[in-house]
């Protein structure tokens, strides 16, 4: 009989052990990362023993208010910056062209085009002159005033002309907004003068009916 108890024992004893440490490993790994988004900057709270807490902190990169600012911010907004990508209506690639627009660029291949991220900077580049140039004397005219309590700045018309062309800018401005087209999504040309302000478009060209080479 203590022959059979002493046997017995440490065999559950080992089963016990066995499972606390199981129990203990499932309890660590279903701890899952946290994130936290404040003001802009990721904090990620990785999983770790009750004693200590492990953190990171991602800054996003930025690109301040140049000219390349300016170019990626936009395209973050059509595309998230996807060179790739068709939207639901036709629009392609990182900057969202239609073919009409391209084809005013001198591009006649939308399939090209669509895998060429090189010439969709230079299309972008292009079309931005070529905006520029129509628009050269209302930004003159209107840059540094408010309207619908929105400041006007040379990036805000290019990034709106970009939105609905040129000649629907003109309108807006002249119209002292009164006359604010919407697209297919409901983004107007309002929001973008506010979303853009303030970037330095000053090295961007104006440029008659300019071309892609």
């Amino acid at each position: 009989m203590n022959k059979r108890i002493r046997f017995i024992s440490p065999l559950i004893m080992v089963l016990l052990f066995t499972s606390f440490v199981s129990e203990s490993r499932s309890d660590y790994a279903v701890r899952v990362p946290e994130t936290l988004l404040i003001k802009d900057t990721l904090h990620v709270i990785y999983p770790a023993p009750p004693t200590a807490i492990q953190t990171e902190w991602i800054q996003p990169p930025f690109l301040g208010t140049s000219v390349i600012g300016f170019r990626e911010a936009l395209a973050f907004k059509e595309s998230s910056g996807d060179y790739f990508i068709t939207n639901t209506l036709g629009y392609l690639g990182k900057y969202q062209f239609g073919i009409g627009t391209l084809q005013l660029m001198g591009v006649y291949n939308a399939t090209k085009f669509l895998k060429n991220p090189e010439l969709q900077e230079r299309v972008f580049e292009t079309n931005l002159s070529r905006n520029k140039w129509i628009l050269r004397r209302d930004i003159t005219r209107f840059v540094g005033k408010k309207i619908n309590g929105i400041e006007i700045t040379e990036s805000g018309i290019l990034a709106a002309a970009h939105l609905a062309g040129p000649g629907n800018v003109r309108k807006y401005l002249r119209s002292w907004g009164s006359e604010d087209l919407a697209d297919a999504y409901g983004t107007t040309i309002s929001h973008y003068m506010g979303k853009f302000k303030g970037y330095d478009t000053s090295s961007i060209l104006p440029k008659r009916n300019p071309r892609v080479h």
